[in-house]
């Protein structure tokens, strides 16, 4: 094929891309929507985020970032992401937990203000997924942090991580759980960290219950820590 042709084959031909998603705002509005005044319930203000990849394949970081984009536009909503953990409210956690991640996931948690939530996305931050057992995974998040809520899938979707915020913020917003920001650090041997207030021996015990059954929440796992009122 000559040069001039296959030039003009490519200003021509249509690029080979999928098909945008169907738009689904009114559903994206209504779940944002419901989250941001859940949240100014809670905390009279909009909610703040600190996203960690704590050592993901960066499937649920590609979801996670969607929410920021034009087709979601997190932040006609007055929802954010932030830089500082010392400005966020939720610390978001994708991937199973690295060793060489494991300190900087506890100097997160640690310079949040309370109150405070960990949330954990994905298979992978729930026990590890595939890295599970290797020489270089400390686990899930569980593993190093007491988890609030767990939002399954691999990964889960934009929708999905929406309604699992909502879950949250509402849960805490009724009365049911309130974060103290305080022996939440799991002990580890190796680590130069030195949690902030006594650790909570069961935390790492407790069992996993699920979310209230109210709307379609049922799917996301809800771990309430010890210590907290």
């Amino acid at each position: 094929m000559s040069v001039p042709r296959f030039i003009a084959q490519g200003l021509l031909r249509r690029p080979l891309t999928e098909p945008a998603p169907l738009a689904d705002d009114e559903e994206v509005r209504r779940l944002a929507a419901r989250l941001d005044g859940a949240a100014r319930r809670r905390l009279g203000r909009s909610l703040a985020i600190r996203e960690v990849d704590a050592g993901s394949c960066n499937g649920c970081e590609l979801e996670v970032h969607a929410l920021n984009n034009a087709f979601y536009d997190l932040e006609r909503f007055g929802l954010r992401f932030v830089a500082s953990p010392r400005h966020a409210d939720v610390l978001l956690v994708t991937g199973p937990v690295s060793l060489n991640m494991r300190e900087a996931l506890e100097r997160t948690w640690m310079a949040m203000p309370a109150p405070k939530w960990v949330v954990g996305v994905g298979g992978c931050a729930l026990d590890g997924g595939l890295f599970a057992g290797g020489y270089a995974c400390a686990g899930g998040v569980g593993a190093v942090l007491s988890v609030d809520l767990h939002i399954p899938g691999c990964p889960p979707t934009p929708t999905a991580l929406l309604g699992g915020l909502i879950a949250l913020i509402e849960t805490n917003t009724a009365g049911n759980v309130r974060s103290t920001g305080t022996g939440r650090v799991k002990a580890d041997p190796t680590s130069a960290i030195t949690p902030l207030g006594a650790a909570a021996p069961s935390s790492s015990t407790a069992p996993e219950a699920h979310a209230p059954a109210a709307d379609a929440h049922d799917h996301l796992v809800q771990t309430p820590p010890s210590g907290r009122v």
